[in-house]
């Protein structure tokens, strides 16, 4: 902790860096920042390398702001980084959530470090959800917002103490977004009806993301569809196409709703069966993460847990074997998915998560 005591000593703290996008969340966080007196200068990344009109719209609203903006292309490293993860994961049968892998290697690390650059010592964005600041540890959590709906704490469980010590989050205790709206109506904003953007931000709308990974060369071969006994059931078209919890787009008649309940990349099967077949009290995760302390702080504890972004957060105990966290839930929890995150929270403050095997 001293060395980043060390790091931040000389930084305005009158001073915030905010991701601007463009889009009325970001905009509306910039307005309530001002109004609480800060200097606000607004950051627009690029992903793409190309998205002129997005670098156009951020332009447009940092003028009607009144504030400076800083734009950088990142997408050398986001091509890396998060594109080249997302192909690689669905390639060996895992569902990937990219926010999870960009937020702490590119999003919040540029934050901070053009931050650092410019003397500013907060950074915010335009997320739904709140830092909560432990006086007794000098710890800092990323909270749940009052906004449920609106939710995003769970894709920023991977951000460490060097990062959540300087965030703001001017939305987290929104409880509507037509509230953001009329904040953005009432300063007369162009944005204020701009439509929420899409879930994965470098692939078109129009498009899906098997096309997407398929058109940059990736692609997997054919194998078997089988049941939990290893019985033959019929051909599947590469387990790029698939994820588990499935039902629709399998391309075979079983008489029954089917589902995929597991997909086997070494063996190049992905078994089906039924919807029941999809519940497990138990959840292992590797490459866990916590906020702050170590992991072996947290064997035997009791948390609420999520294992996707709309999961409601259910009752369970954690057990720490190294990186190694077996979940264990009160209640089955339907589809914990491969690649995916659970996500621990004890007293909606997010004190940590892995990605689950």
């Amino acid at each position: 902790m001293e060395q980043l005591k060390n790091k931040v000593v000389g930084l305005d703290k009158t001073k915030v860096l905010l991701g601007l996008s463009g889009g009325v969340d970001s905009t509306a966080a910039a307005l309530l920042l001002k109004e609480k007196g800060y200097k606000v200068t607004g950051f627009y990344f690029d992903v793409t390398g190309v998205n002129e009109e997005g670098r156009r719209e951020a332009r447009q609203v940092a003028e009607q702001l009144g504030i400076e903006l800083i734009c950088t292309d990142v997408s050398g490293e986001f091509r890396e980084k998060v594109i080249g993860n997302f192909c690689s994961e669905y390639l060996h049968g895992r569902t990937p959530n990219p926010c999870v892998v960009c937020n702490p290697n590119i999003k919040f690390k540029k934050l901070t470090e053009t931050a650092d650059s410019i003397g500013a010592y907060y950074i915010a964005t335009g997320h739904y959800c709140r830092i909560f600041r432990n006086d007794e540890s000098g710890a800092c959590y990323v909270s749940r917002a009052a906004n449920e709906k609106k939710d995003q704490s769970y894709m920023l469980y991977r951000l460490g103490q060097d990062v959540l010590r300087r965030l703001i989050f001017p939305l987290g205790e929104f409880c509507d977004k037509e509230q953001t709206r009329e904040l953005a109506r009432s300063k007369n904003l162009q944005n204020a009806e701009k439509k929420d953007s899409q879930e994965i931000c470098f692939v078109d709308p129009s498009e899906n993301y098997v096309d997407y990974i398929k058109a940059l060369g990736y692609d997997s071969q054919p194998g078997n569809f089988i049941d939990r006994e290893g019985k033959i059931l019929g051909a599947h078209k590469g387990i790029v196409n698939y994820t588990i919890g499935q039902r629709k787009g399998l391309g075979i008649a079983l008489g029954k709703p089917a589902f995929v309940t597991e997909i086997d990349y070494d063996r190049n099967t992905i078994t089906l069966g039924e919807n029941e077949d999809l519940f497990s009290n138990k959840v292992v995760s590797s490459d866990n993460v916590f906020a702050f302390g170590k992991a072996e702080d947290y064997d035997g504890v009791k948390v609420m847990a999520k294992v996707r972004y709309s999961a409601k957060p259910s009752e369970a105990v954690i057990n720490v074997d190294g990186n190694i966290i077996t979940t264990i839930f009160k209640e089955p929890q339907r589809a914990a998915t491969p690649g995916q995150s659970i996500v621990f929270y004890v007293d909606d403050h997010v004190i940590g998560g892995g990605f689950i095997r």
